[in-house]
């Protein structure tokens, strides 16, 4: 692939063609930035959706995990910020009519910069090989140390206007960096003004007399809601975390690159709560093991990084991103928050209810505070989707097209392949089907030769591919494939669900 936009076409088109990812409403031409989860997509995200909760809530004894419901009453809404603070700054081009976030023209604008950042790494690494030191380069070389500081002025400059909720001066940035409308290719923007993500919809009756309703723009709020009821029907003692899988919904005006930013998405959240005092210690704690479980999957350390946050929410006295290389550059993954006290005191001022814990040790009732973690399931899906995805030219001079997913992950665990459809070889790979499905995802296939059939179960991520030929109705032995090292062996098909077992291992997080 030539470069990172031609990555991310492939990424897109391959999701497409192989079934894990389909534009939503296609026939209809679609509706902006939201998808629909194929076949194959919908088992790899919902193998995700199982590790994080393995992960986090079966690996924790102090961790347990609810489903609230989409709909939640409109005051909690208040209560939380979101009807009156959760905004995104926008602004016209007036020449091409297409609108933008402001945060985001800037922040693209600073990953152009660090890619000419990167590119002096590339160059200096080819022209030093193995004695490059990328460290020492990017601290000493004269061009990259320019680049760093325009980078560093700009940020310092965007973290004020953003802390400050000054949409002039974000506008001023706008104009002071030359940053075009990438349509009309002009600088002709309006003033920068403030927008509503929530979605708001009508219920029957609402109390109080409003029936005016929100699609919730986050789940955390309905782990909020339900401490009390969580604490005391769990018997949960100080620290313990409560987590939740769930849909949520933002009407982003500028939706793009594919899954990475939609209107409806799904996210990971964990809320730990903690002692008041203690919660940097917990934050340090849960951004040092979410990281770990980033690193499980395989992916090399050199694709995530740590981005601390300088502008904090009003809820917040520490953040942190967890960011992935995605193919359009660092993005942020996944988001760790030291919240402090601020959901619970507030929901306990506009409920009339005290959600405080009573500390038998201490001997006192407090408010707890609350370390967040929170993560997107479409956004991990692109990511561990965007980096398995490669072309291998092998030693015969062929290419394949590889999808090396995690196996634990792979929407099927294994292929079971007749070598040709005749001579009881299809009866005898159905019988080695029917033994394991129980245990695993499994395809059958016995179209087309062999070499073909590989190439789509590579294509697909499929970690082994299990043949069936003549030998076998000798012995009872099968030819195991491997995905990534295309190594063949003979395995007893008595033996095949340990075989697999073994190889399919749940991650582990050291």
């Amino acid at each position: 692939m030539a470069n990172n936009e031609d990555a991310f076409k492939k990424v897109v088109s391959h999701a497409k063609e192989y079934g894990f990812i389909f534009p939503s409403s296609e026939i209809y031409d679609g509706l902006g930035a939201v998808y629909d989860y194929g076949q194959l997509g919908t088992e790899l995200k919902n193998n995700i959706k199982s590790y994080w909760w393995k992960s986090m809530v079966q690996y924790h004894e102090n961790i347990v995990g609810i489903d609230s419901a989409i709909f939640m009453h409109p005051k909690i809404w208040k209560a939380s910020g979101h009807v009156d603070a959760f905004n995104d700054p926008l602004i016209d081009n007036k020449d091409s009519k297409k609108r933008y976030r402001a945060d985001v023209l800037i922040e693209d604008h600073i990953a152009k910069i660090e890619e000419k950042i990167e590119k002096e790494v590339e160059k200096a690494r080819k022209r030093f090989g193995d004695a490059f030191d990328r460290d020492q380069f990017v601290h000493t070389n004269a061009r990259v140390l320019e680049h760093q500081a325009k980078i560093d002025d700009i940020t310092r400059r965007y973290s004020q206007c953003m802390n400050d909720n000054d949409l002039a001066g974000l506008r001023q940035l706008i104009l002071d960096l030359e940053i075009v409308c990438p349509i009309s290719g002009t600088r002709n923007w309006t003033e920068v003004r403030q927008f509503n993500l929530m979605f708001a919809t009508q219920m029957g009756s609402v109390s109080e007399g409003s029936d005016t309703i929100y699609l919730r723009p986050e789940t955390a709020q309905g782990i909020f809601v339900n401490f009390l009821n969580v604490q005391k029907s769990g018997r949960m003692k100080i620290p313990f975390g409560i987590a939740q899988i769930g849909k949520a919904f933002r009407n982003e005006i500028v939706a793009r690159q594919f899954i990475f930013r939609m209107r409806e998405f799904e996210q990971m959240e964990m809320q730990f709560f903690v002692r008041p005092g203690e919660e940097l210690k917990w934050f340090e704690y849960w951004k040092a093991e979410r990281l770990k479980w980033h690193l499980a999957l395989g992916i090399p350390a050199e694709n995530y990084r740590y981005h601390d946050h300088e502008k904090l929410a009003h809820y917040a006295n520490a953040a942190t991103d967890i960011e992935f290389r995605f193919p359009f550059g660092f993005k942020e993954l996944e988001g760790i928050h030291s919240r402090t006290d601020f959901d619970l005191s507030r929901h306990s001022e506009f409920s009339g209810k005290k959600l405080q814990y009573f500390d038998s040790e201490l001997g006192e009732n407090y408010t707890p505070y609350v370390i967040e973690t929170s993560i997107g399931v479409d956004r991990t899906f692109l990511a561990v989707f965007s980096h398995a995805l490669k072309d291998e030219t092998l030693e015969d001079g062929t290419t394949r097209t590889l999808l090396s997913l995690p196996p634990v992950l792979a929407p099927y665990k294994a292929a079971i392949l007749p070598l040709v459809k005749k001579d009881g070889l299809p009866e005898k790979a159905r019988a080695i089907f029917d033994s394991l499905k129980h245990d695993f995802m499994l395809q059958y296939d016995e179209k087309d030769a062999i070499g073909r059939r590989y190439r789509r179960q590579d294509a697909i991520g499929t970690p082994f591919c299990i043949t069936v030929d003549n030998d076998t109705l000798d012995n009872d032995t099968v030819t195991v494939r491997e995905r990534d090292t295309m190594q063949q062996e003979r395995v007893a098909i008595d033996q095949l669900d340990s075989y697999l077992h073994r190889r399919i291992k749940p991650i582990t997080i050291d």
